[in-house]
């Protein structure tokens, strides 16, 4: 599994725009891609422009893939000019066995 960290830093002229772009990548990925498990954009409540998704990938190929699609594709071209930083973590999950049960509950 891949599991990222995307902290991203919004020139707060673009602020609106940018959250509705990447609210329809976000839900195009999850619901679209089979090995998209997660992309959760979330913001720091004090500074709304600071940016942070959480994205999980089942593996390398799911990731490959979701770079290739559509609706990544415009998210990435349309947002260039609003992004002043971006930083990618790589992360490693401590316990991949409650992961999955977070996921179960959050369906039921």
């Amino acid at each position: 599994m891949i599991i990222r960290i995307s902290e991203i830093e919004i020139d707060s002229k673009y602020l609106n725009e940018y959250n509705k772009i990447l609210q329809e990548e976000a839900e195009a990925s999850v619901r679209l891609e089979p090995g998209v498990i997660s992309i959760f954009p979330m913001y720091q409540k004090e500074h709304p422009n600071q940016i942070r998704i959480l994205e999980m990938y089942a593996n390398q190929t799911a990731y490959a893939a979701h770079l290739k699609t559509p609706h990544f594709q415009k998210y990435k071209t349309t947002t260039l000019k609003m992004v002043k930083s971006l930083k990618l973590i790589d992360m490693q999950a401590l316990d991949a066995d409650t992961m999955k049960e977070i996921f179960y509950k959050l369906k039921n």
